[in-house]
């Protein structure tokens, strides 16, 4: 008797995540988080150098529109970064047909608040939400990192700078031998 009462709870067991799987399968396999940070930019050269520095408090804003119409915005989610300078956001439903990506909204610090409308016009990092994209199914999403600038790069960037080549302006170093 007990054999077989352990048996009928497995079935209803079986029979119930069966359930569960088939009506909430697909909100469970749309469902994505888009990770990503936020830095201090101490060299002001728009790419994470050894001395930049993650940024706490900044916020950024997921902002996805139609492919179709650029106007309309299909999905705007904020978030604020922790202590080192990262944030998650979690998103509902496949995107597949839109434009996503993540924006710097504001700094959290008064000493890194620029933004080079000179090199990039948009300061965004695209991402990718859906599962049609030929990518390995998983619900995570990395967004490149966005950075704030200084209003005056660090006097250590010349050295940083040098060790990877590049002048202070952020250009490669010619070699001339």
């Amino acid at each position: 008797m007990a054999k077989s009462s352990i048996f009928i709870l497995l079935a209803l067991a079986v029979c119930f995540f069966s359930f569960f799987v088939s009506t909430h399968g697909n909100d469970l396999k749309n469902r994505f988080v888009v990770h990503g940070t936020v830095y201090c930019d101490t060299c002001n050269v728009q790419f994470v150098t050894k001395i930049s520095e993650p940024m706490a408090g900044a916020k950024v804003r997921l902002q996805c529109v139609d492919f179709a119409n650029d106007k309309n915005i299909t999905l705007s989610k904020e978030a604020t970064t922790d202590e080192k300078g990262s944030y998650s956001i979690e998103v509902d439903g496949d995107h597949a047909e839109e434009d996503c990506q993540v924006t710097l909204i504001s700094s959290s610090r008064d000493d890194c608040t620029k933004l080079d409308s000179d090199k990039h016009l948009n300061q965004a990092a695209k991402v990718s939400i859906t599962n049609d994209n030929g990518l390995i199914h998983s619900p995570d999403r990395l967004a490149n990192a966005l950075g704030f600038m200084k209003d005056q790069p660090l006097a250590e960037c010349a050295e940083v700078l040098k060790d990877l080549s590049l002048n202070p302006d952020g250009t490669e170093i010619e070699d001339n031998s």
